[in-house]
């Protein structure tokens, strides 16, 4: 029987076979759970079991189901060191979608940051280091995105041509473009991956709990590089309350330690750029003067750490 809110119209009865029939257990919907994209997230219920949060997407290339579990086998890897992100229950493939389904854990998306919470992610991006365990290199896609340049492995290629149309957009976009192609033109390329990167490491894929973190969740983009991509994307969100201006110098000092100058406007400025084409391509026009505007301080507090 659908459930409200869970969007079951739109998930295909064989995707439930199929999650049944590869972990070995009736499946039934109970409700939509907060984020998630296409079908979004929906907690189910496993027969006899804990219950799970499925994610599916229709399938759009050929290596999606690769690229599902090669998430798989970071979260495995990862999760054996420490790192606080949900078991995965499994993952598969229909003819129309692929999906993955990791263990429920009972706790809340962070409605917001705090000095503590970032305190805290600062600690969980540790145990990231020195655990790439998988050849898919944010850090020199971060490069190639934030310079221009042709190197290593262009893992999202759509993403890299709207980049580069971004200057078209206005004048204001474009005169930001500029600042940060002129901030990064010095930028060598990386040399190593060494560390394991989230590459969604934002609010509302940590859970809390009384205000510790529980949980990092949506890890289904991960892969290589240095660990300071995801405190560069926990940087963004900083400035969204002058309490965290404090923790916003912390992770400056610790982006500079790991990477450098030049690797830390590499960063910033895959970020902006990033937040810029978001929702530029999702239409929500409103949302880009702010980001023009926060992309600014980005490279004027940068700039003054140089």
């Amino acid at each position: 029987m659908p459930v409200m809110g869970t969007r079951a119209e739109e998930l295909p009865a064989e995707v439930l076979a199929d999650v049944a029939g590869v972990v070995g257990a009736e499946v039934t919907l109970l409700n939509r759970l907060p984020g998630g994209f296409d079908v979004g997230a929906l907690r189910i219920q496993l027969a006899g079991r804990a219950d799970g949060v499925l994610k599916a997407w229709p399938r759009a290339h050929p290596n999606q189901l690769d690229e599902a579990l090669r998430a798989q086998r970071v979260v495995e890897h990862m999760r054996s060191r420490g790192y606080p992100t949900p078991a995965c229950l499994g993952v598969g493939a229909t003819a129309t979608h692929v999906w993955h389904l990791m263990d429920f854990v009972d706790a809340a998306p962070a409605p917001e940051l705090t000095p503590s919470l970032v305190e805290q992610l600062m600690e969980i991006t540790e145990l990231q280091a020195g655990q790439a365990s998988e050849p898919y290199d944010h850090w020199s896609y971060a490069w190639r995105l934030a310079t221009g340049h042709e190197f290593g492995q262009d893992l999202a290629p759509s993403l890299s041509r709207a980049v580069a149309g971004l200057p078209g957009y206005s004048s204001e976009v474009s005169a930001l473009v500029e600042r940060l192609r002129l901030m990064c033109a010095d930028a060598p390329p990386p040399r190593a991956a060494p560390d394991m990167v989230h590459a969604d490491f934002k609010p509302d894929n940590v859970l809390v709990r009384d205000g510790a973190v529980v949980a990092v969740v949506d890890i289904g983009n991960a892969g290589s590089g240095t660990r300071a991509t995801d405190l560069g994307t926990l940087q963004w969100h900083t400035f969204q309350h002058p309490q965290l201006d404090g923790a916003r110098r912390r992770l400056w000092t610790r982006i500079l330690d790991l990477v450098g100058w030049d690797g830390a406007a590499v960063l910033a400025a895959t970020q902006i750029l990033v937040h810029l084409e978001f929702p530029i391509r999702q239409g929500r026009h409103e949302v880009v003067p702010g980001v023009v505007e926060r992309g600014h301080r980005f490279i004027d507090e940068l700039t003054a750490l140089r």
